[in-house]
């Protein structure tokens, strides 16, 4: 752990950073001494965000630190200085600017993330001691969770298939207490979840659909889906090389549902908590589902496949089906459903569907609030006649090429009653760039905003 709460653990020693911005450096400058201040002006620090200046001391040592950063309510704040400061003990130390322990804490957190599983750390990073506070736990409880995200998006689908994404939903289950159960392979049919079957059949390792259920009965139901679809070749309808080498994270939807159940739990917030993962390949083989094949859905509605790239909706249909059939008070479904959405979007901005304005104002607000951008789009469901079949009730492509992200959603939409709340985030759950606290690869996108939504 890199952000030390254990008082009986702290460094009286431990170097301190002052925060800064640019408006406020010239009153900071102001309480240092004449050798530093020459030090830090000579060193050109201007007090930019995700920038710093180490003063050195009479010995050669780093005797403080200063921090750029854009204001105190940034949660990225000191994200640049963990692996960038030397391995050490720092603490915040009186800045110009004000910045909250929990803040501190998340951004430090996260800036010292690095994937390891088949690789060493780059380095140690620093450690940052701060006051052992609710605040600062809930910082560094909610930072864990995006950690997950990143280390269950980030691991290969050989290491990450539906057996190993059981084990992880079957883990936080016996961490909190909860009830978990699953159906693999042909189980989903006699359970009828026929529709998950039929996309994850082709594979060598089965199809399952998890589910984790805690929290008191008496409780408002909570129902939290997420797209374990854990490799995508496109099925039949096959990618291309290129489109199909990021696919490993084309489970981080689930990855994504996984993180909230757990932060659901570890705060015990007062929902009972139904997760649902439909987790599967979607693979090449003889018996793998077919363009023009018509696949029957726990709803009772059939759907003409007119592409097998288009999957995640259709393991998401059933979910959504069984989900709502306990009524729940809101459901809320994490998918990278479209490459639509990020062509629209771009890669930071999730796509959020919301069918309840009251809701989507409430997740719009967190977003704002944590810092989590998220964009609303419309559940514009005059588009619905893009999924008419001749043969089936709907087809699960659309026609014409318009509007993907709004048809993906729009399909889901027809699993969701008009009366249950109901949230979609459609999110790349990747970082195309590295940004400081946000490395390039697999990340949490909309995690914070449903959170503070839910709290």
């Amino acid at each position: 752990m890199t952000v030390i709460t254990d008082r009986k653990a702290f460094d009286k020693a431990a170097t301190p950073i002052l925060v800064t911005d640019a408006k406020r450096l010239p009153r900071l400058l102001d309480k240092l001494t004449a050798m530093q201040r020459r030090w830090v002006e000579g060193a050109g620090f201007e007090g930019k965000p995700h920038t710093h200046c180490t003063v050195p001391g009479p010995k050669g040592e780093i005797e403080l630190v200063l921090a750029g950063i854009r204001d105190g309510a940034d949660p990225w704040a000191l994200a640049h200085l963990p692996m960038k400061l030397p391995a050490g003990r720092y603490a915040l130390g009186k800045g110009a600017v004000s910045l909250a322990d929990d803040k501190a804490a998340f951004g430090w957190a996260l800036g010292s993330y690095q994937y390891t599983r088949y690789k060493k750390a780059r380095r140690k990073p620093a450690d940052l001691q701060l006051a052992d506070t609710a605040r600062v736990a809930g910082a560094i409880g909610l930072a864990e969770a995006v950690k997950l995200v990143r280390d269950l998006v980030n691991t290969p689908a050989e290491d990450m298939g539906p057996a190993e994404l059981s084990d992880v939903v079957r883990e936080q289950a016996d961490l909190f207490g909860a009830e978990f159960d699953e159906w693999v392979g042909d189980e989903l049919l006699a359970q009828n979840f026929p529709a998950i079957h039929a996309v994850g059949r082709a594979a060598t390792r089965p199809p399952r659909l998890l589910e984790l259920n805690w929290g008191n009965p008496k409780h408002p139901r909570l129902a939290i889906v997420g797209k374990g679809v854990c490799f995508d070749t496109g099925g039949l309808d096959i990618k291309g090389a290129e489109g199909m080498r990021l696919m490993k994270k084309d489970m981080g939807g689930a990855a994504h549902a996984i993180a909230l159940a757990r932060l659901v739990m570890q705060r015990k917030l007062p929902y009972r908590l139904q997760l649902l993962v439909p987790a599967v390949e979607n693979s090449i083989a003889g018996n793998a589902y077919r363009p023009g094949d018509v696949v029957r859905t726990r709803k009772g509605l059939t759907v003409e496949i007119g592409n097998t790239d288009a999957e995640g909706r259709v393991i998401l249909c059933d979910a959504l089906a069984y989900a709502v059939e306990e009524k729940p008070r809101l459901v809320i479904d994490f998918a990278t459903l479209t490459g639509a959405a990020r062509v629209a979007l771009g890669p930071e901005l999730p796509a959020l569907f919301v069918n309840d304005d009251k809701l989507a104002a409430k997740l719009l607000a967190a977003s704002e609030a944590v810092e989590d951008p998220v964009w609303r789009m419309p559940l514009w469901r005059n588009y619905r006649r893009f999924f008419e079949s001749e043969v089936a009730d709907f087809n699960n492509a659309g026609k014409g090429g318009f509007a993907g992200a709004i048809v993906g959603a729009l399909f889901l939409d027809w699993f969701v009653p008009e009366s249950t709340p109901w949230a979609h985030f459609d999110t790349f759950a990747w970082n195309d760039a590295a940004r400081p606290g946000r490395p390039a690869g697999g990340d949490a996108m909309g995690l914070r905003a449903a959170l503070a939504a839910l709290e």
